[in-house]
Protein backbone atom coordinates (compact mmCIF):
# COMPACT_ATOMS: atom_id res chain seq x y z
CA UNK A 1 0.00 0.00 0.00
CA UNK A 2 1.68 3.48 -1.12
CA UNK A 3 1.67 5.87 2.47
CA UNK A 4 -0.07 8.94 2.25
CA UNK A 5 1.76 11.81 1.27
CA UNK A 6 1.34 14.63 3.76
CA UNK A 7 1.39 18.32 2.60
CA UNK A 8 2.63 20.33 5.29
CA UNK A 9 1.62 24.71 5.49
CA UNK A 10 5.10 25.13 4.91
CA UNK A 11 4.84 23.22 1.83
CA UNK A 12 2.28 25.64 0.76
CA UNK A 13 4.05 28.70 1.66
CA UNK A 14 6.55 27.80 -0.33
CA UNK A 15 4.85 26.94 -3.43
CA UNK A 16 6.09 28.15 -6.49
CA UNK A 17 3.18 30.65 -7.09
CA UNK A 18 3.59 31.89 -3.47
CA UNK A 19 6.52 32.53 -3.80
CA UNK A 20 6.01 34.42 -7.00
CA UNK A 21 3.76 36.07 -4.81
CA UNK A 22 6.06 37.39 -2.36
CA UNK A 23 8.34 38.37 -4.56
CA UNK A 24 5.49 40.62 -5.72
CA UNK A 25 5.14 41.95 -2.29
CA UNK A 26 9.04 43.21 -1.91
CA UNK A 27 8.99 44.89 -5.42
CA UNK A 28 5.51 46.76 -4.12
CA UNK A 29 7.17 47.74 -0.91
CA UNK A 30 10.55 48.84 -3.17
CA UNK A 31 8.31 50.93 -5.42
CA UNK A 32 6.83 52.41 -2.24
CA UNK A 33 10.02 53.60 -0.93
CA UNK A 34 11.35 55.05 -4.48
CA UNK A 35 8.04 56.56 -4.95
CA UNK A 36 9.14 59.98 -3.80
CA UNK A 37 12.33 61.19 -5.71
CA UNK A 38 12.73 58.31 -8.28
CA UNK A 39 10.44 57.67 -10.40
CA UNK A 40 12.07 55.04 -13.42
CA UNK A 41 13.04 53.25 -10.45
CA UNK A 42 9.37 53.33 -9.00
CA UNK A 43 8.15 52.76 -12.83
CA UNK A 44 10.75 49.75 -12.64
CA UNK A 45 9.51 47.68 -9.32
CA UNK A 46 5.89 48.67 -9.18
CA UNK A 47 5.44 47.34 -13.19
CA UNK A 48 7.25 44.38 -11.78
CA UNK A 49 5.24 43.33 -9.12
CA UNK A 50 2.31 44.10 -11.39
CA UNK A 51 3.36 41.51 -14.49
CA UNK A 52 4.22 39.18 -12.28
CA UNK A 53 0.51 38.41 -11.10
CA UNK A 54 -0.42 37.01 -14.77
CA UNK A 55 2.63 34.06 -13.83
CA UNK A 56 0.96 33.14 -10.24
CA UNK A 57 -1.98 31.66 -11.61
CA UNK A 58 -0.47 30.34 -14.13
CA UNK A 59 2.03 28.17 -11.96
CA UNK A 60 -0.30 27.36 -9.98
CA UNK A 61 -2.58 25.71 -13.00
CA UNK A 62 0.56 24.45 -14.11
CA UNK A 63 1.94 22.57 -11.25
CA UNK A 64 -1.56 22.12 -9.62
CA UNK A 65 -0.51 24.66 -6.76
CA UNK A 66 -3.67 26.47 -6.90
CA UNK A 67 -4.75 27.67 -3.02
CA UNK A 68 -6.77 29.90 -0.62
CA UNK A 69 -3.95 30.73 0.92
CA UNK A 70 -2.41 32.10 -2.49
CA UNK A 71 -5.52 33.18 -3.88
CA UNK A 72 -6.16 35.67 -1.09
CA UNK A 73 -2.29 36.64 -1.21
CA UNK A 74 -3.02 37.34 -4.82
CA UNK A 75 -5.75 39.61 -3.57
CA UNK A 76 -4.55 41.44 -1.59
CA UNK A 77 -1.06 42.28 -2.59
CA UNK A 78 -3.26 43.62 -5.70
CA UNK A 79 -5.22 45.85 -3.43
CA UNK A 80 -2.37 47.34 -1.51
CA UNK A 81 -0.21 47.76 -4.15
CA UNK A 82 -3.29 50.02 -5.70
CA UNK A 83 -4.16 51.56 -2.70
CA UNK A 84 -0.72 52.91 -1.79
CA UNK A 85 -0.39 54.25 -5.02
CA UNK A 86 -3.47 56.00 -5.11
CA UNK A 87 -2.65 56.99 -1.48
CA UNK A 88 0.47 59.05 -3.29
CA UNK A 89 -1.94 60.61 -6.03
CA UNK A 90 -3.28 62.11 -2.76
CA UNK A 91 -0.14 63.85 -1.88
CA UNK A 92 0.82 65.45 -5.85
CA UNK A 93 -2.74 66.04 -6.32
CA UNK A 94 -4.27 67.16 -2.88
CA UNK A 95 -7.45 69.01 -4.69
CA UNK A 96 -8.96 65.62 -5.54
CA UNK A 97 -8.33 64.03 -2.39
CA UNK A 98 -12.26 63.13 -1.58
CA UNK A 99 -12.03 61.25 -5.70
CA UNK A 100 -9.09 59.41 -4.62
CA UNK A 101 -10.80 58.33 -1.44
CA UNK A 102 -13.67 57.11 -2.68
CA UNK A 103 -11.63 55.44 -5.35
CA UNK A 104 -9.92 53.32 -2.87
CA UNK A 105 -12.98 52.95 -0.67
CA UNK A 106 -14.63 51.07 -3.93
CA UNK A 107 -11.33 48.71 -4.95
CA UNK A 108 -11.33 47.75 -0.95
CA UNK A 109 -14.74 47.15 -0.66
CA UNK A 110 -16.02 45.54 -3.74
CA UNK A 111 -13.50 42.99 -4.06
CA UNK A 112 -13.45 42.35 -0.10
CA UNK A 113 -17.36 41.47 -0.25
CA UNK A 114 -16.91 39.57 -3.29
CA UNK A 115 -14.37 37.20 -2.04
CA UNK A 116 -16.09 36.70 1.05
CA UNK A 117 -19.98 35.98 -0.35
CA UNK A 118 -18.16 33.40 -3.00
CA UNK A 119 -16.18 31.88 -0.22
CA UNK A 120 -19.49 31.60 2.41
CA UNK A 121 -21.35 31.11 -1.09
CA UNK A 122 -19.21 27.14 -1.39
CA UNK A 123 -17.10 28.31 -4.63
CA UNK A 124 -13.55 27.69 -4.44
CA UNK A 125 -12.57 30.85 -5.83
CA UNK A 126 -13.70 34.32 -6.44
CA UNK A 127 -13.50 33.91 -9.63
CA UNK A 128 -15.78 30.96 -10.25
CA UNK A 129 -18.57 33.71 -11.74
CA UNK A 130 -21.49 32.20 -14.35
CA UNK A 131 -22.74 34.46 -16.97
CA UNK A 132 -26.14 34.08 -15.68
CA UNK A 133 -25.40 35.68 -12.45
CA UNK A 134 -23.06 39.01 -13.99
CA UNK A 135 -22.16 38.78 -18.32
CA UNK A 136 -19.81 41.73 -16.97
CA UNK A 137 -18.15 39.86 -14.31
CA UNK A 138 -17.73 36.26 -16.03
CA UNK A 139 -16.03 38.64 -19.30
CA UNK A 140 -13.71 40.36 -16.49
CA UNK A 141 -12.73 36.77 -14.36
CA UNK A 142 -13.04 33.87 -16.72
CA UNK A 143 -11.23 35.39 -19.82
CA UNK A 144 -7.69 35.94 -18.23
CA UNK A 145 -7.18 37.73 -21.45
CA UNK A 146 -9.41 40.70 -20.60
CA UNK A 147 -8.55 39.95 -16.55
CA UNK A 148 -4.90 40.92 -17.59
CA UNK A 149 -5.10 43.35 -19.84
CA UNK A 150 -7.97 45.31 -17.52
CA UNK A 151 -5.71 44.98 -14.37
CA UNK A 152 -2.75 45.97 -16.32
CA UNK A 153 -4.39 49.24 -18.07
CA UNK A 154 -5.81 50.08 -14.78
CA UNK A 155 -2.66 49.79 -13.32
CA UNK A 156 -1.07 52.31 -15.66
CA UNK A 157 -3.76 54.54 -15.23
CA UNK A 158 -2.56 55.36 -11.77
CA UNK A 159 0.91 55.00 -12.73
CA UNK A 160 0.60 57.54 -15.88
CA UNK A 161 -0.84 59.63 -13.13
CA UNK A 162 2.16 59.38 -11.32
CA UNK A 163 4.65 60.47 -13.84
CA UNK A 164 2.49 63.03 -15.16
CA UNK A 165 3.52 64.92 -11.86
CA UNK A 166 7.65 64.07 -12.84
CA UNK A 167 6.60 65.61 -16.36
CA UNK A 168 6.77 62.48 -18.45
CA UNK A 169 4.83 63.49 -21.15
CA UNK A 170 4.60 60.20 -23.17
CA UNK A 171 4.55 58.00 -20.30
CA UNK A 172 2.35 60.36 -18.48
CA UNK A 173 -0.24 62.99 -20.24
CA UNK A 174 -0.60 60.66 -23.25
CA UNK A 175 -0.71 57.60 -21.23
CA UNK A 176 -3.28 58.95 -18.88
CA UNK A 177 -5.81 59.44 -22.01
CA UNK A 178 -5.52 56.30 -23.37
CA UNK A 179 -5.99 54.43 -20.81
CA UNK A 180 -9.20 56.49 -18.95
CA UNK A 181 -11.57 54.01 -21.32
CA UNK A 182 -10.21 50.71 -19.44
CA UNK A 183 -9.75 52.45 -16.53
CA UNK A 184 -13.90 53.70 -16.28
CA UNK A 185 -14.85 49.78 -17.31
CA UNK A 186 -12.52 48.76 -14.62
CA UNK A 187 -14.79 51.03 -12.24
CA UNK A 188 -18.41 50.11 -13.44
CA UNK A 189 -17.03 46.40 -12.80
CA UNK A 190 -16.03 47.10 -9.39
CA UNK A 191 -19.48 48.88 -8.67
CA UNK A 192 -21.59 45.72 -10.47
CA UNK A 193 -19.02 43.38 -8.38
CA UNK A 194 -19.82 45.07 -5.21
CA UNK A 195 -23.57 45.14 -5.84
CA UNK A 196 -23.77 41.45 -7.14
CA UNK A 197 -21.88 40.51 -3.89
CA UNK A 198 -24.49 42.33 -1.79
CA UNK A 199 -27.46 40.34 -3.60
CA UNK A 200 -25.24 37.04 -2.62
CA UNK A 201 -25.39 37.76 1.12
CA UNK A 202 -28.61 39.04 1.44
CA UNK A 203 -30.00 35.89 -0.60
CA UNK A 204 -28.25 33.51 2.18
CA UNK A 205 -29.35 35.76 4.94
CA UNK A 206 -32.91 35.35 3.50
CA UNK A 207 -32.90 31.71 3.82
CA UNK A 208 -31.61 31.53 6.95
CA UNK A 209 -33.83 34.03 8.51
CA UNK A 210 -36.37 32.04 6.38
CA UNK A 211 -35.25 28.72 8.69
CA UNK A 212 -35.31 30.50 11.88
CA UNK A 213 -38.25 32.12 12.13
CA UNK A 214 -40.14 28.82 10.18
CA UNK A 215 -38.04 26.91 13.24
CA UNK A 216 -36.47 24.82 10.58
CA UNK A 217 -33.15 23.61 12.06
CA UNK A 218 -30.16 22.81 9.68
CA UNK A 219 -28.79 19.68 9.53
Amino acid sequence: MTPMLLITPKDVFLYIPNLIGYFRVVTAILSFLTMKNHPYYTLIFYGISGFLDAFDGAAARKYNQGTKFGAVLDMVTDRCATSSLICYLCVIYPEYCIFWQLLISLDLSSHYLHMYAMLNNGSTSHKNINEKDSKILSLYYNNRKVLFIVCLVNELFYMALYLHSFKFFWLGTVMVWLSTPIWAFKQFANVVQLQKAALILARMDAVEKTKEVNGIKNR
